[in-house]
């Protein structure tokens, strides 16, 4: 117990709780009272989004999962039975559909708001590289959920993906034949990836509370990218930020329920209401629109280097285009943060964005010209963002002149 605690137990019970299993305090000290930076932005709160996002999708799952078959068989109906039989069975299903699409918009713009602002810069590493690991194992979750209504494209695309690890020398084949639990995508497939479907959220989720414990170390960063130097650089979490988070909370579920209740089946493929068929090929295999950008780049590698044939070079280049964003902080080492006071960074930094666009509209394409072309290109832009486009402004850009307080910069634009 801290001895200059702003925490008194209001009566017996918080005090006989407070003296065993101090939690109240804990919460009042390091969640309510926490000084946050006072000048955080809208784009701040999606991380507040996000955890939201993941209880809705693990309570809609939990709840999904007691009347799921995962039966090759069996599966496909027994979604169909719980969007038709179950009650409440429709918007259950459909709440946890498109709350997957919503979590990687949410994802996203928190992912592309910590590219701007420098949030990955020192002494925040760790924070990224859990913040990119939950990026990850969400990509595998969100992957294999699609996996379970045993629709078509849930049976080819877990063909095709399943097909990348047989791209690996030597030990490819014998992994690709351990994740699927045989020769070809079937029951045991489908068995382990409703289990690890199952298990990776709270794998997830007990990564998210790193992820917080990390960024109470150093504290949040924020626009201007200046350190907090006195008190009044900050204020409490809660009420200021509680609030703020609670209303952008409100407001992302607006679209939220739009698509749940007017079109929950509008994000999914067509293809994927037609029950998986294993001697019928689709003829456009399309992952789900988040996967989309990593798929692209996988496909965009078609031709042989040195010893690398095309789809190895394919795997190396996506799984290249993970590790680029793990070692962003070591990349750019510019000493400013906030892209806000980087004039040349801000043209390039946009640039990416519509190039992350571009990739994923390229991956619902078929792979013909012009559209392997582009490809190419962006996967080409992508790279080089990362390589020598950040390395380079790093040491040759003038950035504008940072405030000298938190304070100042929240001052100045009160009487500008």
């Amino acid at each position: 117990m801290s001895e200059h605690s702003s925490y008194t137990p209001g009566n017996a019970v918080e005090k006989w709780l407070d003296d065993r299993l101090p939690v109240v305090r804990f919460a009042k000290e390091h969640l309510m009272d926490f000084p946050t930076p006072k000048n955080l932005n809208y784009w701040w709160t999606f991380g507040a989004i996000l955890v939201m996002c993941l209880g809705v999708q693990i309570v809609t799952g939990v709840i999904l999962a007691m009347h799921y078959t995962p039966n090759v068989g069996l599966a496909f109906d027994s979604v169909e039975h719980i969007r038709r039989d179950v009650n409440g069975g429709r918007i259950i299903q459909a709440v946890h559909a498109v709350g997957a699409s919503m979590f990687f918009v949410a994802l996203y713009i928190h992912m592309f708001r910590g590219l701007f602002y420098g949030s990955y810069k020192a002494p925040r590493e760790i924070i990224w590289i859990l913040g990119v690991l939950i990026f990850i194992l969400t990509v595998a979750t969100a992957f294999m959920g699609y996996i379970l209504p045993w629709g078509q494209m849930s049976f080819w695309g877990a063909t095709v993906i399943s097909n990348i690890f047989s791209a690996i020398p030597v030990v490819g084949e014998n992994i690709k034949q351990l994740v699927l639990g045989g020769f070809a995508v079937g029951n045991p497939t489908l068995n382990r990836f409703f289990s690890l479907h199952y298990l990776l959220p709270f794998v997830i989720a007990a990564i998210v509370g790193l992820h917080i414990w990390a960024l109470h170390v150093p504290g949040n960063n924020n626009p201007i990218g200046v350190e907090v130097k006195e008190s009044r650089d900050t204020v409490p979490f809660h009420p200021y930020y509680t609030m703020k988070d609670l209303f952008a909370m409100v407001v992302f579920m607006i679209p939220f329920a739009w698509f749940v209740f007017f079109a929950p089946d509008i994000l999914g493929h067509p293809d994927n209401y037609i029950m998986a068929n294993s001697q019928v090929t689709p003829a456009h295999i399309v992952p789900e629109w988040y996967l989309l950008p990593f798929y692209t780049i996988l496909r965009a590698i078609d031709f042989n280097v040195l010893f690398i044939d095309s789809k190895l070079g394919g795997v190396i280049a996506m799984g290249g285009a993970l590790v680029m964003l793990l070692i962003v902080p070591w990349l750019d080492t510019s000493k400013v943060r906030s892209g806000s006071f980087r004039p040349l960074f801000k043209w390039f930094y946009w640039l990416f964005v519509i190039n992350f666009v571009a990739l994923t509209y390229l991956g619902a394409q078929p792979a013909e010209a012009p559209y392997t072309h582009l490809a190419k290109l962006c996967t080409a832009y992508y790279f080089l963002y990362f390589l020598v486009i950040l390395p380079v402004l790093s040491r040759i850009e003038t950035p504008k002149p940072l405030p000298t307080s938190i304070s100042e910069s929240v001052l100045g634009k009160a009487h500008a």
